[in-house]
Protein backbone atom coordinates (compact mmCIF):
# COMPACT_ATOMS: atom_id res chain seq x y z
CA UNK A 1 0.00 0.00 0.00
CA UNK A 2 1.58 3.31 -1.15
CA UNK A 3 1.64 6.29 1.28
CA UNK A 4 -1.44 8.00 -0.25
CA UNK A 5 -3.28 4.75 0.09
CA UNK A 6 -2.56 4.99 3.85
CA UNK A 7 -3.39 8.44 4.28
CA UNK A 8 -6.81 8.36 2.58
CA UNK A 9 -7.27 5.32 4.74
CA UNK A 10 -6.46 7.06 7.90
CA UNK A 11 -8.35 10.17 6.51
CA UNK A 12 -11.64 8.30 6.14
CA UNK A 13 -11.57 6.16 9.53
CA UNK A 14 -11.22 9.40 11.28
CA UNK A 15 -14.00 11.35 9.43
CA UNK A 16 -16.22 8.39 10.12
CA UNK A 17 -15.23 7.72 13.37
CA UNK A 18 -14.01 10.78 16.06
CA UNK A 19 -14.35 13.37 13.62
CA UNK A 20 -18.06 12.00 12.09
CA UNK A 21 -19.82 15.44 13.36
CA UNK A 22 -17.62 17.10 10.19
CA UNK A 23 -18.90 14.41 7.55
CA UNK A 24 -21.28 16.63 5.93
CA UNK A 25 -19.20 19.84 5.87
CA UNK A 26 -16.47 18.09 3.98
CA UNK A 27 -18.68 16.44 1.80
CA UNK A 28 -19.88 19.89 1.01
CA UNK A 29 -16.32 21.31 0.45
CA UNK A 30 -14.93 18.69 -1.84
CA UNK A 31 -18.21 18.53 -3.71
CA UNK A 32 -18.67 22.03 -4.18
CA UNK A 33 -22.00 21.83 -2.33
CA UNK A 34 -23.14 19.01 -4.92
CA UNK A 35 -22.43 15.84 -2.59
CA UNK A 36 -26.23 15.38 -2.03
CA UNK A 37 -26.82 15.72 -6.19
CA UNK A 38 -24.41 13.17 -6.39
CA UNK A 39 -25.85 10.41 -3.86
CA UNK A 40 -29.40 10.87 -5.71
CA UNK A 41 -27.85 10.04 -8.85
CA UNK A 42 -28.27 6.50 -7.83
CA UNK A 43 -31.80 6.50 -7.75
CA UNK A 44 -33.48 6.13 -10.79
CA UNK A 45 -31.18 2.87 -11.11
CA UNK A 46 -33.10 1.40 -8.32
CA UNK A 47 -34.41 -1.84 -9.74
CA UNK A 48 -38.06 -2.33 -7.40
CA UNK A 49 -38.88 -1.08 -4.05
CA UNK A 50 -37.42 -2.75 -1.28
CA UNK A 51 -33.75 -1.02 -0.81
CA UNK A 52 -30.56 -1.68 1.89
CA UNK A 53 -27.79 0.98 1.64
CA UNK A 54 -24.20 -0.54 2.37
CA UNK A 55 -22.71 2.75 4.70
CA UNK A 56 -25.38 4.86 5.39
CA UNK A 57 -23.58 7.86 6.55
CA UNK A 58 -25.23 10.93 8.28
CA UNK A 59 -28.36 9.15 6.42
CA UNK A 60 -29.02 11.78 3.85
CA UNK A 61 -29.76 9.22 0.97
CA UNK A 62 -31.96 7.04 3.68
CA UNK A 63 -34.14 10.23 3.98
CA UNK A 64 -34.60 11.17 -0.15
CA UNK A 65 -35.71 7.08 -0.34
CA UNK A 66 -38.49 7.25 2.05
CA UNK A 67 -39.41 10.17 1.02
CA UNK A 68 -40.03 8.76 -2.39
CA UNK A 69 -41.91 5.64 -0.98
CA UNK A 70 -38.79 2.85 -1.32
CA UNK A 71 -39.04 0.50 1.30
CA UNK A 72 -35.56 1.17 2.58
CA UNK A 73 -33.45 -0.19 5.72
CA UNK A 74 -29.58 0.31 5.92
CA UNK A 75 -26.26 -0.16 7.77
CA UNK A 76 -23.50 0.77 9.09
CA UNK A 77 -20.02 -0.03 10.96
CA UNK A 78 -19.74 3.39 12.57
CA UNK A 79 -21.43 4.19 15.53
CA UNK A 80 -21.13 7.71 15.25
CA UNK A 81 -22.81 8.06 12.03
CA UNK A 82 -25.54 6.00 13.52
CA UNK A 83 -26.11 8.25 15.98
CA UNK A 84 -26.22 11.17 13.22
CA UNK A 85 -28.66 9.16 10.92
CA UNK A 86 -30.98 8.16 13.79
CA UNK A 87 -31.18 12.03 15.43
CA UNK A 88 -32.02 13.21 11.42
CA UNK A 89 -33.95 10.50 10.30
CA UNK A 90 -36.28 10.16 13.61
CA UNK A 91 -37.00 6.60 15.71
CA UNK A 92 -39.02 5.17 13.06
CA UNK A 93 -36.13 4.40 10.18
CA UNK A 94 -34.35 1.06 9.86
CA UNK A 95 -30.78 1.15 10.70
CA UNK A 96 -28.81 -1.09 12.10
CA UNK A 97 -24.86 -0.89 12.79
CA UNK A 98 -23.39 -4.17 10.99
CA UNK A 99 -20.49 -4.62 8.52
CA UNK A 100 -21.00 -5.65 5.18
CA UNK A 101 -18.74 -8.95 5.40
CA UNK A 102 -21.20 -10.01 7.53
CA UNK A 103 -25.02 -8.39 6.31
CA UNK A 104 -27.29 -9.57 9.15
CA UNK A 105 -30.52 -10.29 6.40
CA UNK A 106 -31.66 -13.18 5.50
CA UNK A 107 -30.93 -14.44 1.66
CA UNK A 108 -33.00 -12.83 -1.00
CA UNK A 109 -34.34 -9.91 1.17
CA UNK A 110 -33.81 -7.19 -1.11
CA UNK A 111 -34.41 -5.60 -4.79
CA UNK A 112 -31.47 -3.38 -4.63
CA UNK A 113 -28.54 -3.13 -2.47
CA UNK A 114 -26.84 0.48 -2.94
CA UNK A 115 -23.52 2.10 -1.40
CA UNK A 116 -22.67 5.65 -2.60
CA UNK A 117 -18.70 6.69 -2.11
CA UNK A 118 -18.06 3.54 0.08
CA UNK A 119 -14.21 3.08 0.65
CA UNK A 120 -12.54 -0.01 -0.34
CA UNK A 121 -14.18 -2.49 1.61
CA UNK A 122 -16.66 -2.71 -1.21
CA UNK A 123 -14.46 -5.11 -3.15
CA UNK A 124 -13.55 -7.33 -0.26
CA UNK A 125 -15.11 -10.46 -1.82
CA UNK A 126 -17.11 -11.48 1.40
CA UNK A 127 -18.40 -8.00 0.73
CA UNK A 128 -19.54 -8.50 -2.84
CA UNK A 129 -20.53 -12.59 -1.93
CA UNK A 130 -22.89 -10.79 0.73
CA UNK A 131 -24.84 -8.58 -1.17
CA UNK A 132 -25.23 -11.01 -3.99
CA UNK A 133 -26.37 -13.27 -1.36
CA UNK A 134 -29.42 -10.54 0.08
CA UNK A 135 -30.33 -9.93 -3.50
CA UNK A 136 -33.28 -11.61 -5.04
CA UNK A 137 -32.74 -13.09 -8.28
CA UNK A 138 -32.80 -10.71 -10.87
CA UNK A 139 -31.99 -7.45 -8.09
CA UNK A 140 -28.85 -4.91 -8.50
CA UNK A 141 -26.11 -4.05 -6.58
CA UNK A 142 -25.13 -0.21 -7.17
CA UNK A 143 -22.06 1.45 -6.43
CA UNK A 144 -21.21 4.96 -6.35
CA UNK A 145 -17.59 4.81 -5.86
CA UNK A 146 -16.31 8.64 -7.51
CA UNK A 147 -17.33 11.75 -8.63
CA UNK A 148 -15.20 14.13 -10.87
CA UNK A 149 -15.31 17.76 -11.63
CA UNK A 150 -15.89 18.59 -14.82
CA UNK A 151 -15.67 22.62 -14.66
CA UNK A 152 -12.75 25.34 -14.21
CA UNK A 153 -9.15 24.07 -12.25
CA UNK A 154 -10.31 21.32 -10.90
CA UNK A 155 -10.84 19.36 -14.00
CA UNK A 156 -7.63 20.52 -15.31
CA UNK A 157 -5.93 18.98 -12.12
CA UNK A 158 -7.61 15.57 -12.46
CA UNK A 159 -6.61 15.86 -15.85
CA UNK A 160 -3.16 16.08 -15.39
CA UNK A 161 -3.45 14.11 -12.23
CA UNK A 162 -4.54 10.99 -14.35
CA UNK A 163 -7.67 11.08 -11.99
CA UNK A 164 -10.69 11.34 -13.96
CA UNK A 165 -13.09 9.22 -16.13
CA UNK A 166 -11.26 9.59 -19.12
CA UNK A 167 -8.01 8.20 -17.34
CA UNK A 168 -9.76 4.86 -16.67
CA UNK A 169 -8.63 2.57 -19.55
CA UNK A 170 -10.77 -0.71 -20.24
CA UNK A 171 -7.98 -2.51 -18.11
CA UNK A 172 -8.52 -1.13 -14.80
CA UNK A 173 -12.62 -1.18 -15.87
CA UNK A 174 -12.43 -4.76 -16.43
CA UNK A 175 -10.52 -4.92 -12.76
CA UNK A 176 -12.93 -3.44 -11.10
CA UNK A 177 -16.07 -5.25 -13.39
CA UNK A 178 -13.93 -8.47 -12.51
CA UNK A 179 -14.85 -8.27 -8.75
CA UNK A 180 -18.32 -8.14 -9.04
CA UNK A 181 -18.29 -10.57 -12.04
CA UNK A 182 -16.18 -13.28 -9.69
CA UNK A 183 -19.09 -12.78 -6.89
CA UNK A 184 -21.69 -13.82 -10.03
CA UNK A 185 -22.95 -10.38 -10.81
CA UNK A 186 -22.95 -9.36 -14.88
CA UNK A 187 -22.28 -5.80 -14.38
CA UNK A 188 -20.95 -2.86 -16.50
CA UNK A 189 -19.72 1.05 -15.90
CA UNK A 190 -21.49 4.12 -16.08
CA UNK A 191 -20.92 7.32 -16.44
CA UNK A 192 -23.63 9.81 -15.64
CA UNK A 193 -23.48 13.36 -15.86
CA UNK A 194 -24.90 15.83 -13.63
CA UNK A 195 -23.92 19.38 -12.99
CA UNK A 196 -20.43 20.83 -13.28
CA UNK A 197 -19.51 16.84 -12.28
CA UNK A 198 -18.63 13.32 -14.07
CA UNK A 199 -20.15 9.89 -11.60
CA UNK A 200 -18.72 6.76 -12.17
CA UNK A 201 -22.07 4.28 -11.44
CA UNK A 202 -21.57 0.31 -11.09
CA UNK A 203 -24.52 -1.53 -11.90
CA UNK A 204 -23.96 -5.15 -11.43
CA UNK A 205 -26.90 -7.47 -12.14
CA UNK A 206 -27.51 -10.86 -9.87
Amino acid sequence: MNLIQRFMRVFFDLLYHPFAFAYDLVAVIVSFGKWNDWVRSVIPFISGTRVLELGHGPGHLQRELTTRGFDSVAMDESAPMGRIAKRRLGGSMKLTRAVTQKIPFASETFDTVISTFPSEYIFDPQTLTEAHRVLRDGGRFIVLPVAFPTIGFLKWLYKVTGESPAALDENLKKKILGHFIQAGFSAEIKTVEVKFSALLIILADK
